[in-house]
This record gives C-alpha cells, structure tokens and sequence, in this order.
C-alpha cells in the first residue's frame, strides 16, 4: 500500500541503527503507532514478539493479520457453508476461500451507493473513488465475510486475514492519485481493472504477538517490552481524511458521510502529534510513562518538533543519541499544494538508553 510516512524504503537503516543500540539478541519490539505494519512486520522477521497498536481501525485490521497472525488459518468453519472445501488441503484453504469470495454475487451497498459514479449518479456530490464493478464486488464481499464472522463460520484471526485481503486489494484499483483525499475525474487505467482477492501475506512463527486499537497515551500505560519504537505523523496532515474510504470498508458502519469526498466524522482520531500545541505534551507524556528498556523516535527535519525539543524530552531518562539519513520524500499531491516543496528530507531515529 502506498501510505504517507511509510519506512520501507528505511528499514534497513532501522534495523542497523536498533541492532547498533540494542544488540541483535531477542527482545519485545513495541511499534504503537504501526500504520500499516511495515516495521513491525520487519522485526517479526528477525524473530522478535511484536506489540503493535494504532488509532486508526483499517491500520487495527491490517497489524491483526500482519503481526498477530502467525498460525496456519483452516478456516474448519467454513466447511457448514461450502461443502467443496472438505476437499480442500488445510495449507490451500485460505487461497481457496478467497477464490470463493472473488466469485460471488455483486451488491450495490454503501461503497457503490457513495464513492462510485453509478451510486452517486445525479446527486448533489458525484464521487468516483471507484469503478463500478469494484465498488459492488466491494460491497458483496464485505457483507459475507460480516455474515460468516457474526455466524461463527469463521474465527478471529480468518476474519481480519479476510478483511486486510479486501482493503490491499481494492486498495491497488482506487482511482485516486495516492491517498482518498481526492478522487480523479476519469477512471485511471488501473482503476478500470476489477479486482481479485489475492491472499495477504502473514509470516508464521512460533511466538504470540498482540495488536492493540487505542490512543497511546493510555496504552503507554498498559503494555511493557524491551524495545518501544515510535513513527508519530511528523505534520499538520491529519492520517484519518487521508484514508477515510478505508477506514469505512474496514468497519462497514454506514457512516454518515459529507462533502465532495464523502468524508466521515474522525472527530475522535485526531492525532495530537499533527497539532503544534499538543504535540509536545503528548511526546513528553509517552516517554516519561514508557516501561521499556530504549526508546526510538522516527522523526525528520520538516516536523512540528525541533531536533533540539525532541532531544530535551528524551534526554530526561536516560542516554540520548540520533542517527540521521537522507531519503526521498513521499509526495501524495502537487508541489503546488505543499509546504515543504524539498525532493528529499533527512529522516532522524533519535534514541535514548533509559536509566
């Protein structure tokens, strides 16, 4: 998926500059605000237990697939609904109930009835967030993995495997220039393409990791590890706007929506690291009440903190560092449009030892 503020591109000066500090041997890997998962999926790689945790409910979605996910799923279940399936290999079952799901029935729910042409058709705000096809096979697959799910057909951990299977994939034929502030006027050529259920990667491993869906100034106060690594939004730019449609998929809630972009209410997933006022406050309060043994800040030049502020509170509990590198912008609009015009920005992983 293509996220603002996404490390891929890092992680492997994440994973040098931690082993630098903490040494490559097993420890609890804290990722609390995980996006999309991309670190935490890194470090669960390399063999550690991660805690993941972010406000936003399709990040919540995706982390309980990536990073809690870590068992064969057999969806047994299933074999009430669709008798074929007791033929089925466990080790292909879950390809199997995703070519189940690519083949059934469109609807025309929420998802065409709001963010495409065809639903939208000679309303006051005509969205085109998707094609036709895609917002009705949308819709027809997230209303049967609700019903399997609220029948016991299917359990937990198969639930959010479906569900981040859904939102990659029509994620990939959104017919936006990046994010859902904003839709195209014409569909795209990738936008044209109906979507398939490809099944989303997990990686298995022997141990439990845990997701979390909470504000971290009280999770802060709830978990414990070895290791806390923080990725906060650096700006002004508010994540919820920027991946509202996803946020809907994922909840299927039939919000109330409004505007040319159809925006639901996120009234309650303002982020304080986005606002100049709060932010130090909040950095502040999450360092001081962490119970871990270091602490890493992915920050860069452009952000609401200096490296100066960032460096005060951090150095109040215990030995401070940073490591610095230069990297490519992520740019999800014109420059026209931007603060910050730069092609590259100097990423900064602040740590500190904690007494």
């Amino acid at each position: 998926m293509n996220y603002i503020g996404s490390k891929k591109s890092l992680l492997k000066f994440l994973e040098e500059s931690i082993y630098k500090i903490v040494g490559k041997k097993d420890f609890d890997f804290l990722d609390l605000f995980a996006g999309t998962g991309i670190v935490g999926q890194h470090f669960k790689e390399r063999g550690h237990k991660i805690i993941a945790n972010d406000l936003q409910y399709y990040s919540y979605v995706l982390n309980k697939n990536y990073i809690e996910n870590h068992k064969r799923l057999e969806f047994k279940g299933i074999e009430k609904e669709i008798n074929k399936i007791k033929n089925i290999n466990i080790n292909n079952r879950a390809e199997f109930v995703c070519e189940y799901l690519d083949n059934i029935d469109y609807i025309e729910g929420f998802i065409y009835k709001n963010y495409c042409l065809g639903g939208t058709k000679n309303s006051k705000y005509e969205r085109q967030y998707f094609s036709d096809d895609n917002g009705r096979k949308t819709d027809a697959i997230r209303q049967k993995i609700e019903d399997w799910y609220k029948k016991n057909i299917i359990n937990d951990n198969e639930y959010y495997f479906l569900l981040t299977t859904l939102i990659e994939n029509i994620d990939k034929v959104a017919n936006t220039a990046s994010v859902y502030g904003a839709f195209l006027k014409k569909l795209k050529k990738s936008a044209h393409t109906t979507f398939n259920m490809k099944p989303a990667y997990f990686l298995h491993n022997d141990k439990k990791h845990n997701v979390y869906n909470e504000d971290i100034e009280e999770l802060i106060n709830k978990v414990e590890g070895d290791v806390l690594y923080l990725d906060p939004p650096y700006n002004h730019r508010q994540y919820a706007p920027n991946y509202h449609i996803l946020e809907t998929i994922a909840k299927y809630d039939n919000p109330i929506v409004k505007g040319k972009t159809g925006l639901r209410d996120y009234s309650n997933q303002k982020s304080k690291f986005s606002q100049k006022k709060e932010v130090l406050n909040s950095f502040n309060n999450i360092i001081q009440n962490a119970k871990v043994k270091y602490i890493f800040l992915s920050y860069n030049n452009e952000g609401l903190m200096t490296e100066q502020e960032v460096k005060n509170i951090m150095t109040k509990r215990g030995e401070y560092g940073i490591f610095k590198k230069e990297y490519s912008r992520f740019k999800a609009d014109s420059d026209d449009n931007r603060e910050h015009k730069a092609n590259s920005v100097t990423e900064y992983l602040h740590y500190v030892i904690c007494n």
